[in-house]
């Protein structure tokens, strides 16, 4: 996903994220029918280009998007009640993460904490925490819709192949 970037600005402010041992372990983790890490990177860029736009905070934003799901536990494949549990919690988890390795200010840690509104009943404290949390939830109904719409093309594309050997 990063190679995609080409936003010097922007990989300058999350270089060292991108780059920490701990950070890229995310991209072994399945999220959306994709992968953490990339889907923490889509949540990050697109936070900060709106952040930009507006004239905000955008270096905390890329920061604090790019870890708000810096968490480890599976949330695929996992039972109903459990997977609740880590949907409620991760936030937390992810702040505790972040804090480790990193030096948050008090935005970021709302940012992280908050992403999850109203899922999590912790009400965003600033424009830019808000920002996250509504491009978190677009980028994740496009992640999963676009797993969908690749599995329905795959299914078509079997069906139209059965289809023309039986007309052969």
């Amino acid at each position: 996903m990063n190679r995609q970037i080409t936003d010097r600005e922007y990989l300058y402010i999350v270089r060292d994220i991108l780059e920490h041992q701990e950070f890229q372990r995310l991209s072994s983790i399945t999220h959306h029918g994709n992968n953490r890490y990339d889907h923490c990177v889509r949540v990050s860029f697109w936070s900060y280009r709106v952040s930009k736009f507006f004239r905000l905070d955008y270096d905390r934003v890329a920061r604090a998007a790019l870890l708000h799901d810096f968490f480890f536990e599976e949330n695929e494949g996992i039972d109903k009640k459990t997977r609740t549990s880590v949907l409620v919690k991760h936030p937390q988890y992810a702040l505790e993460n972040a804090s480790r390795y990193f030096e948050l200010s008090d935005m970021e840690k709302d940012i992280i904490s908050t992403h999850m509104f109203p899922v999590n009943l912790r009400i965003p404290k600033y424009f830019e925490s808000w920002i996250v949390d509504l491009v978190d939830d677009i980028v994740a109904v496009y992640e999963k819709t676009y797993i969908l719409r690749k599995q329905l093309s795959t299914s078509v594309s079997f069906m139209f192949i059965i289809l023309l050997n039986y007309l052969r």
